[in-house]
């Protein structure tokens, strides 16, 4: 007897030593997933909600129906938050039940978040995958009304054909049913673009509430936006209730064409590249809305970039647009280094879809580089060279064009047979005429070298005005007029010299009338010839002292105006020493010249009376 109990104690103790190690090997086993990828599960305190074992979210993998025919069993632990030790969850508890693939909270407490595992097991293997919830308080979430109500759990998203029909149905109403004692009931509300609220009954009859569901008969652009439906049911003697949102938007109609299009590049583009450099292909496709895949891609020689196996080429691809169901996607071709086989290549972007197909060949060009360098720095001297050429001809325009008439003009003397270079016309009084005498005759022929006429000392006794006046300006190249006050009154003698010059630069035109205003003079004091003919003229301003000097502005702007002298000191030697001969040869025959009518008596008034 006691060596049958012995040999019985011996067999149990053997079984349980089998038995903990099977179940360590089993622990051992067990394949871990880690964390969810899908995020965080929210739930609103007091709401139902429920977790789905994340094993079961690809069927082909796990089944949840053919891993129970093949003996596994589904266990769920839970970590609380600000805990060390795991818990298996017992299905006995008032609020927390299981349900297939599911654990149900009716209602979610606070104290439910935490990290929640499921584990699927049999004899044979294990796995297991973690998952985190969050229990939302009432008062973290912010509502200023009760429409829309609260909601914790993530959007989801409907879109609907323009013009057309649908049928919204609200998120896990039919696994709220399966575990309901009474037919659910379905609240919806409906918050616009633009951020106003309405409960169901809506305003229009294009929406219409059928059994649980809301009914669109045409949808339009106005409908977009948040819809809320708050499910209500009974279990248990228990009010339970949970709300979902929706992000409803528009799509292009079903009658519309979906074969995909190319927009970029155009049959017409050339990419310009150039050798070394990095190139980049721009390829744009058009999607039209459609459930269905798309695809767009680069291929190169007719293989695409995982097949041609070069690390110089790759590519990015990325979202341009979205707008009602269509989408317009980028594929960019980078090629690095690029070299002169490469531009001898083909280069096609494709496009599909369970529609159609589509492709286009890129044309490539290689960009003859320019010294950008160079020609920048070619450039910013150029424009700085201008710059200063601009200010010097700006500052010496004056002595510049001084200069150019010395080397280049041309000597009147040459091409004409005339007596004087100037003729000088002013009003006769004392202060102008100290001012002819002294200033400008003493200048011009001295310092200057030009020959001048003045008819106060260059005519002879006995003569006619009219006569000499016209005679001494046909014989002059230029007419030098002082402008004063008293210049050019009615039938002076210096009407007279300005008429003369005024027509004979009209008739003949190689001579010219030159304004040297003395002093200021009105506009409204000029004599209707002057006033005529100031738009031909030119004008030269005497500015007292600042103009007494050689080198000041007067005397250059004067010397502009005047004939250009390039003589050497032996001509101007002979010139003065024939010049008195000329002057008396010339008005022994000024009668026979002219043709006027003769006076002994030189009074300017009469004469000029009589020249009119």
């Amino acid at each position: 007897m006691s060596s049958f109990i012995s040999t019985l104690v011996f067999l149990c103790s053997v079984a349980a030593v089998t038995q903990s190690s099977h179940l360590t090997v089993s622990e051992s086993m067990c394949y871990d997933w880690g964390e969810s990828s899908d995020g965080t599960v929210s739930v609103l305190e007091g709401e139902a909600g429920w977790l789905s074992c994340p094993l079961f979210s690809h069927p082909s993998v796990y089944n949840y129906t053919s891993t129970q025919s093949a003996g596994h069993n589904l266990f769920w632990y839970r970590l609380p938050e600000g805990h060390d030790l795991e818990q298996p969850i017992r299905s006995n508890s008032s609020r927390l039940s299981k349900s297939r693939e599911r654990l149900w909270l009716q209602p979610a407490a606070a104290e439910d978040s935490g990290l929640y595992t499921c584990m699927l097991r049999n004899k044979s293997s294990c796995s297991k995958i973690a998952m985190r919830l969050k229990v939302l308080r009432r008062e973290d979430l912010v509502q200023d009304s009760d429409c829309p109500p609260p909601v914790a759990a993530s959007t989801s998203s409907v879109d609907i054909p323009q013009h057309g029909g649908w049928i919204l149905d609200c998120p896990g109403l039919q696994d709220v049913t399966k575990m309901a004692d009474s037919d659910p009931s379905v609240t919806w509300y409906h918050v616009t673009l633009s951020g106003s609220c309405y409960k169901y009954p809506f305003w229009n009859i294009d929406r219409q509430k059928k059994g649980s569901s809301l009914r669109f008969f045409v949808m339009y652009d106005t409908y977009c936006g948040l819809y809320f439906c708050t499910v209500t049911y009974l279990r248990r003697g228990k009010t339970l209730s949970f709300t979902r949102s929706i992000n409803v938007s528009t799509i292009h109609p079903t009658s519309l064409p979906k074969e995909p299009s190319i927009l970029q590049p155009v049959r017409s583009r050339v990419f310009p590249v150039r050798q070394g450099m990095e190139v980049r292909l721009q390829c744009r496709g058009l999607f039209p809305s459609l459930e269905s895949f798309w695809k767009i891609w680069w291929t190169v020689d007719g293989k695409t970039l995982d097949e041609l196996s070069d690390h110089r080429f790759s590519n990015i691809n990325s979202q341009v647009k979205y707008y009602k169901g269509d989408r317009t996607e980028e594929s960019l071709l980078v090629i690095q280094d690029f070299g002169s086989a490469d531009l001898k290549r083909q280069y096609n972007c494709s496009v599909r879809n369970s529609r159609g197909f589509e492709t286009r060949s890129a044309q490539l060009k290689e960009d003859v580089s320019l010294p950008s360098v160079e020609l920048g720095c070619g450039l910013g001297v150029t424009l700085v060279l201008m710059l200063l050429l601009f200010v010097v001809y700006h500052v010496f325009w004056l002595e510049l064009l001084l200069i150019y008439r010395s080397w280049f003009g041309s000597d009147e003397r040459h091409t004409d047979d005339k007596e004087y270079d100037v003729y000088i016309s002013y009003a006769r009084n004392s202060e102008d005429e100290q001012f002819v005498l002294s200033t400008l005759r003493t200048v011009l022929e001295n310092e200057l070298g030009y020959s001048v006429c003045i008819f106060d000392r260059d005519s002879l006794p006995g003569g006619t005005i009219t006569d000499e006046t016209l005679s001494f300006v046909a014989r002059s190249r230029r007419v030098l007029v002082v402008l004063s006050p008293g210049y050019a009154t009615q039938g002076s003698q210096a009407l007279l010299e300005l008429k003369a010059g005024i027509d004979g630069m009209a008739l003949s035109g190689d001579l010219r009338v030159i304004l040297v205003q003395f002093k200021p003079v009105r506009w409204q004091g000029w004599v209707r010839e002057l006033r005529r003919a100031r738009v031909a003229l030119a004008l030269v301003q005497w500015q007292g002292d600042k103009s007494s000097e050689l080198t000041s502005r007067f005397w250059k702007r004067l010397r502009v105006e005047l004939p250009v002298r390039r003589v050497s000191p032996r001509a101007e030697e002979e010139e003065g020493n024939s010049k008195e001969l000329m002057r008396l040869h010339s008005q022994n025959s000024t009668n026979s010249q002219t043709g006027l009518i003769t006076d002994s008596n030189k009074n300017p008034k009469k004469v000029f009376n009589c020249a009119v």
